[in-house]
């Protein structure tokens, strides 16, 4: 195996390129070595682990580093299948530098072992995501164009113009008008089959890497792919006995095992993040905007029953499970995680946010405003967290339908709500807002992030409409909308909120302790994301990673201190500010009063915060918000 990293760096505003070579055990993997490139480059790095092209299930996963626009520190975003073919260039990561003078298409290819072949092209980007032919000075009277739009059209257009030039596989990855217009753009690719861009999406969405790739480097679009025959790991005998003897079971075996969620779980009759978390969701349903938090019980439940399990849900099982319309991210897997309906690819994150969290529960109109959000190039996640406190901002009356540039208010009356033609009004009103949004319409300027835009529309209204929306906030205009699920974990105060680096278990642990299970959490994700493997395949990869790399390259230790130093190093960097929202306070206090009433934890400490809350919500808030952090920093502190 090679005991150096590759790290090829472009300079986007000249083509100028040059390769730096790292030694494995200085840096690991895509996320140290790109926070130590980000920290002196500013760069945007893309690359895969030590082992992309293994036999390692979810091996290739294309990891994006750099400073994120939205979150405003360094922020690690992941995309599924994309490092297969990346791994053919012969590198481990690209960084990019500088800033293209004109939005432009990186193209990237290695032949035979030769050098390789970069080159960064203009690009017509407008007339691109409009699906326009003709978009480029080498297009110059051709025909047609792609009968999609945005991020899709871009991709589409990408594959066109350059998969001729080359004579192995090659894939691309692309931006949509949200990287233009927000500081939450995404990063969207997909599998190549006969020269086009499948249907199943792979997305680098948390972020906003996507509007930095834009914004800062004026690249619109990678495309890549090579003939290179790496020293992949390949002996599946070998790594049997790995297994074996942690296990007692065989590598395809125990991940046939870890992965039963993502494919099909028989106790729920149903598979895939989508169907197995609203299969167990039970009262913890969060809609309309965080709203249900305040319910009671039984109206959650009352919601949940009819139109999560008798009609969203059950839509899922009928039209996605049963027909078992499944596929991988582009790699061989077992846990074939992406569900589909034809295009449209289910996931419970952003099916969740631009789903129930905006007033919709059902898949039709979920499928419609979803595709909407990715021709634009949103994270779905954060755009749904945005239209929900939007619309509940619509609903409450702190803001008029003129204020946001649309024309309707949201349906969001829970009694005798129906199902399909509520949910189809509460999407249209969406895929306006995120014109609205791209337009720059009425008061909406999203380019500096919501919570810039919440102060403005509060001096121009009077309204503190930023304490209805939920958002972490980080330094003066970080935030990020949290992972869709009702604990206290996906609001605290890490380096890095958006993403899995936190726990986000549904018990109560003291504040502290939960600052502690943070920690503890970033340290075995940054393990994950620095060999490059799926979180998927957690069940077996966070012991065995460094067990492999020990045997590998007998650098066990070394990586797990090296982990350690990652995640003192982004902790060092945390600007986390205290919650700003009157939602976060409500969102945590109602949490701990359903683990008393409804979960029945009668424990001393859960009875004392529930009091705090009570007399005084803010105090108690501010309290138990630094009491997380001081479990955070007094296990990420630096000892190296």
């Amino acid at each position: 195996m090679e005991t150096t990293q590759k790290a090829l760096f472009v300079d986007a505003s000249t083509g100028f390129y040059r390769v730096r070579r790292y030694k494995v055990g200085e840096y690991f993997g895509p996320v140290d070595l790109g926070l130590h490139i980000s920290g002196r480059t500013q760069s945007l790095n893309f690359g895969v682990g030590l082992f992309a092209g293994s036999i390692f299930p979810g091996s290739n996963r294309m990891m994006f580093t750099g400073f994120s626009p939205a979150w405003r520190g360094f922020y690690v975003s992941s995309m599924g299948g994309a490092g297969l073919v990346f791994d053919n260039l012969g590198i481990n990561q690209v960084s990019l530098v500088g800033k293209s003078p004109v939005p432009s298409i990186l193209y990237l290819n290695r032949k035979h072992g030769e050098e390789i072949e970069v080159e960064v092209l203009p690009v017509d980007l407008h007339q691109v995501w409009k699906g326009n032919a003709g978009a480029c000075p080498e297009d110059a009277g051709s025909e047609g164009g792609s009968p999609r739009t945005g991020s899709y059209a871009l991709l589409d257009y990408a594959l066109a113009r350059f998969g001729p030039r080359y004579e192995g596989e090659y894939r691309a990855f692309s931006v949509g008008p949200a990287a233009e217009a927000t500081d939450f753009g995404a990063i969207l690719s997909a599998p190549v089959k006969n020269g086009k861009a499948s249907d199943v999406d792979t997305w680098a969405g948390r972020g906003g890497l996507g509007s930095k790739m834009l914004q800062e480097h004026g690249i619109a679009a990678v495309v890549y792919g090579g003939t290179v025959v790496g020293e992949d790991f390949r002996d599946r005998k070998v790594a049997d006995e790995w297994f074996e003897a942690k296990y007692k079971q065989k590598l395809a075996v125990k991940d046939f095992e870890a992965t039963t969620k993502y494919r099909f779980d028989p106790k729920f009759e149903t598979g895939g993040t989508l169907g197995v978390n609203y299969a167990t969701l039970g009262g913890r349903i969060i809609a309309f905007n965080y709203r249900t938090v305040s319910w009671t019980e039984a109206e959650r439940l009352e919601l949940n029953e009819r139109l999560i399990q008798g009609h969203y849900l059950k839509q899922f099982n009928e039209e996605t499970i049963a027909t078992k319309s499944q596929a991988t991210c582009g790699e061989p897997c077992s846990a074939v995680c992406k569900k589909m309906r034809g295009e449209f690819k289910k996931d419970y994150e952003p099916y969740q946010a631009l789903g129930p969290l905006c007033g919709i529960f059902d898949q039709r109109a979920a499928e419609r405003l979803n595709k909407a959000s990715d021709a634009a190039g949103f994270d779905g996640i954060s755009l749904g967290g945005v239209l929900a406190w939007l619309m509940d901002c619509l609903d409450s009356g702190d803001l008029k339908p003129e204020d946001l540039g649309v024309g309707a208010l949201p349906r969001w009356k829970v009694e005798g709500f129906d199902a399909v033609a509520d949910s189809a009004r509460n999407a249209d009103l969406g895929i306006e807002l995120i014109d609205a949004i791209l337009g720059r319409k009425g008061l909406l300027d999203l380019s500096e992030g919501p919570r810039k835009w919440g102060r403005k529309a509060k001096r121009e209204r009077g309204v503190r409409v930023l304490d209805r929306f939920v958002y972490t906030a980080n330094g003066r205009r970080g935030w990020m909308v949290p992972n869709q699920y009702w604990t206290p974990g996906v609001l605290a105060p890490m380096g890095i909120m958006g993403k899995y680096y936190m726990h986000y278990g549904a018990e109560f642990l003291p504040p502290r302790q939960l600052g502690r299970a943070c920690a503890e959490r970033l340290r075995k994700e940054l393990g994950m994301d620095n060999a490059g493997i799926c979180r998927f395949h957690r069940g077996w990869g966070e012991e065995m990673m460094p067990e492999v790399i020990g045997s590998v390259y007998g650098l066990k230790e070394e990586y797990l201190a090296a982990m350690r130093v990652a995640a003192s190093r982004i902790n060092s960097r945390n600007a986390a500010v205290y919650w700003e929202s009157e939602k976060n306070l409500e969102f945590v206090s109602t949490f701990l009063r359903r683990r008393r009433d409804v979960d029945g934890d009668a424990g001393p400490e859960l009875a004392q915060w529930i009091a705090a809350f009570e007399k005084d919500p803010h105090e108690a808030g501010l309290e138990y918000w630094f009491e997380i952090r001081k479990g955070i920093d007094e296990s990420l502190r630096d000892f190296f």
